[in-house]
């Protein structure tokens, strides 16, 4: 079963087919089951926060903030280093330009997150090891009890695409995991079998 899923998530990722995959005529770039899972996610917590490290071109930004529109309730704060005078403006979006673990822009979001009763965060901004080991260190304090630390792309590295590559998010996560009891693995997030964040929907249970 296993080498089923896995050749079909190589096929599917090298395909590319999900860098052309739109919300609302923005470019996403997300896999749609994941997206999906997303939407699933914030109707059952109804977050006042989410916080998204790695904006890119805005289009999983927008998805966030149209399902918050859609339960009438919740905010986007997103993140990254370069900006993008193309991504879409919506009023529950708030973009802050910097790195995710500056003391700055930490410190900014920490100010957003004050009065929020339910904070989740999903990390797709630099996937190096060490600067995802970094932003979950910093960001699983915001996250609040029962709600999630999603890191993405913990597929490559052969995970089971882009093998080769060197440690990355997945890693990050094997040794966040090890020195951490306050988070869960909730494997029951990756029911569509192939995600680009398998063993990276972390549920914080203290």
């Amino acid at each position: 079963m296993k080498n089923i899923i896995d050749s079909f998530h190589n096929l599917f990722y090298n395909s590319l087919v999900w860098t052309n995959t739109y919300w609302l005529g923005v470019p996403v770039l997300k896999y749609p089951q994941d997206l999906w899972i997303y939407q699933e996610i914030i109707f059952e917590l109804k977050p006042d926060l989410i916080v998204e490290c790695g904006t890119s071109q805005g289009g999983c930004t927008l998805f966030l903030a149209t399902i918050c529109d859609l339960i009438g309730k919740g905010k986007v704060v997103t993140i990254d280093i370069v900006e993008s005078p193309t991504c879409p403006q919506h009023n529950r979006i708030n973009y802050l330009l910097g790195s995710s673990t500056s003391p700055e822009i930490v410190q900014a979001v920490q100010q957003e997150a004050k009065d929020a009763q339910v904070v989740m965060v999903i990390l797709d901004s630099d996937h190096s090891k060490q600067h995802v080991l970094n932003e979950l260190k910093i960001y699983s304090q915001l996250v609040t009890k029962g709600s999630y630390l999603i890191v993405e792309d913990t597929n490559i590295n052969g995970n089971p695409v882009l093998p080769g590559c060197g440690p990355g998010p997945k890693e990050a996560v094997e040794e966040f995991m090890a020195e951490n009891d306050q988070f869960v693995i909730d494997y029951k997030r990756e029911k569509f079998y192939v995600t680009s964040n398998p063993n990276g929907f972390l549920r914080k249970i203290k």
